[in-house]
């Protein structure tokens, strides 16, 4: 059986990814807009009504307006967007964090994809608080680098112009206010009640992110050593189809190791009274386009791995 899929903002970064994962997907029939009708309205409602699944990859108020469109009740809309992450009527698409939001997933019609950013901190951090290694008041920090394609079309472009100006040719911080995008989205997931210290940087590489925490063992609600850290984690992910517990023994941690995929890598590193979590991963596979796809597949109960 096929499904109909239909990509809304099929022409930027993630939709792109979307099309070309979906292109190969043995259980899916996209529905395409011709270039022309790409901004009419009345076309699109008719393909976004017409659709088993819909994603949106638009700007945030963009999506909403799309939602609007949508009169047919069988249609389960992803929405790539921040629009709608911390939204209570709509479901967190990050099935890994428990059964419960594998559960729900399977049964929504409203998901939220998950940030790219937001996907590496919750994943660290969520277990944590759950397993109660952490008081949810913990100062977190975060260093977290991406390439460059996750600023999109606009960033790609800028990146990839041989007469750029050669601070392109290093990290470059941004949002130094503390008022990133993904900030609430990784505070409402985790439970946790303290903002943490975001610290988001663009590397010149295309694809790839590595989102880093620290952990002061002084500072825990319980002692834990680096070992059975590591074990706690692994026992958590133990039936996850793409996240890894692993250590790094080269003493090198490549932010783009695992491109083209959908898998996470948690890195466990440091000692016992200072350890660092870091998670290696695609920003758009896992951060993107392979969680929407992870997605679409649990709702429509297929393996969760297909086409990824």
């Amino acid at each position: 059986m096929k499904y109909n899929v239909y990509i809304d903002g099929q022409a930027g970064t993630t939709g792109l990814q979307l099309r070309q994962r979906l292109e190969k997907h043995n259980h899916i029939h996209l529905l395409l807009i011709s270039e022309e009708l790409r901004k009419d309205e009345a076309e699109r409602k008719r393909l976004l009504n017409a659709a088993d699944i819909v994603f949106l990859c638009l700007p945030d108020e963009a999506a909403k307006e799309a939602v609007s469109l949508v009169e047919n009740p069988d249609v389960c809309i992803i929405d790539a967007s921040t629009a709608h992450r911390t939204q209570p009527d709509w479901v967190y698409g990050f099935p890994e964090l428990s059964a419960a939001h594998k559960e729900a997933i399977k049964s929504s019609k409203r998901i939220a994809n998950p940030g790219c950013h937001a996907t590496g901190f919750i994943a660290s951090v969520y277990p944590l608080v759950s397993l109660g290694i952490v008081e949810k008041d913990y100062p977190f920090s975060i260093h977290s680098i991406t390439g460059y394609s996750g600023g999109g079309k606009g960033m790609i472009e800028e990146y990839e112009n041989s007469g750029r100006s050669s601070f392109y040719d290093s990290p470059r911080q941004y949002a130094l206010g503390q008022n990133h995008k993904h900030l609430s989205e990784m505070i409402h997931i985790t439970n946790i009640t303290e903002p943490p210290i975001f610290c988001p940087i663009v590397g010149d590489f295309p694809q790839g992110m590595a989102t880093t925490i620290t952990l002061h063992q002084r500072l825990l609600k319980k002692e834990i050593t680096k070992a059975a850290l590591i074990s706690s984690l692994k026992d958590y992910y133990k039936n996850t189809s793409f996240i890894d517990i692993v250590t790094e023994e080269s003493g090198f941690l490549a932010s783009n190791s695992i491109v083209n995929s959908n898998r996470l890598l948690l890195y466990i590193e440091g000692n016992d009274e200072r350890m660092s979590i870091t998670a290696v991963f695609d920003n758009l596979g896992k951060g993107a386009s392979g969680a929407a796809v992870q997605n679409m597949n649990i709702v429509l109960g297929l393996h969760e791995a297909e086409g990824l």
